[in-house]
């Protein structure tokens, strides 16, 4: 009786698995809900209006400022010695992340400029300044990779 009952909740369980809903967006920025049994219907009844005033949206909203403004006698943080030197052995030494971000962006490694870190032994953040344009670069364990992109 107990597996009468156990394989009655697992066909259950998976019936409901079964049956995948999607949202997606349209050209016109609608959303519309695609059901398993091939049928549709709108999410948003109304089209979203467009922001006529563009003047007004950009004294309310804050830019993100991309580009560097460094004083000129800006100089780089210093680095835990003891990181650095467990960093040696899997090639993730700051001398290696510059010359992944140089390689990324078609420069030399002397054009790229730290301007803050937050590193510890297993990750760590990296803010630089490229050729006057700020971006973000983050290790993980010896993996150097372009914040906000995946693998």
């Amino acid at each position: 009786m107990k597996t009468f009952f156990f394989l009655l909740l697992f066909v259950v369980s998976f019936t409901g698995f079964a049956q995948n809903n999607h949202i997606i967006k349209t050209e016109d920025g609608r959303r519309v809900l695609l059901k398993a049994d091939f049928t549709w219907e709108y999410i948003d009844a109304k089209k979203p209006n467009p922001v006529v005033n563009n003047d007004l949206e950009n004294s309310t909203k804050p830019k993100k400022d991309k580009e560097c403004n460094l004083a000129e006698d800006f100089v780089e943080p210093k680095l835990n010695r003891k990181i650095q030197a467990q960093l040696k052995r899997g090639r993730a030494t700051m001398a290696h992340v510059k010359k992944k971000v140089a390689k990324d962006y078609n420069c030399e490694a002397t054009d790229i400029l730290l301007i803050a870190v937050s590193e510890q032994k297993e990750k760590a953040v990296y803010h630089f300044c490229i050729k006057g344009t700020k971006t973000t670069y983050k290790r993980i364990g010896n993996s150097i990779v372009k914040k906000d992109t995946f693998f």
